[in-house]
């Protein structure tokens, strides 16, 4: 059983530990406010973030960490679809941004995930300290791999990418909420 930290927005920082199931989440830094960001949101909040250390199990934990939050955001018509996304941007970000090219001064935390949800749609993100745009790769049809900004791009309402200061970028897509046109 793991343990994440849980940060709590608004009067007063306070933080609380949370455990978890049998499966455990990231051993990053996370933060999920209990103070709703948008009206209308369920109690926990409309924010979730978690530091990834860069490692190949990156995208499973990226996995649990997105289902384990959009449970509590009372969202599971759309863990499908987000840790597809989620594991899919997380992947070319360890694989591409991290591994392609090791850093000079490795930090604990390279890459970061983030969940935001608006009243009608999610947008996930991920950032990394590469400033190189994602790219298609020429996959053959027989190939596992390389279609993971067309399967990105199939199940979300938009993506896109960003440089982020003061170094690299943050990918992220949108997906529309069960039920919402």
């Amino acid at each position: 059983m793991s343990t994440i930290s849980t940060t709590t927005a608004g009067h007063g920082s306070r933080r609380a530990t949370q455990r978890c199931g049998p499966k455990p989440l990231p051993e990053g830094p996370c933060a999920t406010p209990q103070e709703p960001a948008l009206e209308g949101l369920p109690p926990l909040g409309g924010f979730a973030a978690c530091g990834l250390d860069g490692s190949l199990r990156n995208p499973c934990q990226a996995r649990r960490f997105v289902a384990h939050t959009l449970h509590l955001w009372e969202l599971p018509l759309l863990v499908a679809d987000m840790t597809l996304v989620v594991s899919e941007l997380v992947t070319g970000a360890v694989r591409h941004a991290l591994l392609a090219e090791p850093q000079e001064h490795p930090v604990d935390y390279p890459l970061w995930l983030g969940l935001v949800r608006h009243p009608d749609h999610v947008v996930c993100s991920v950032a990394d300290p590469n400033p190189e745009p994602p790219g298609r790769r020429d996959a053959d049809s027989g190939d596992f791999e390389g279609f993971g900004l067309e399967l990105i791009g199939a199940l979300s309402e938009s993506w896109s990418w960003s440089l982020t200061e003061p170094r690299g970028k943050t990918v992220w897509a949108s997906l529309a909420l069960p039920g919402r046109d």
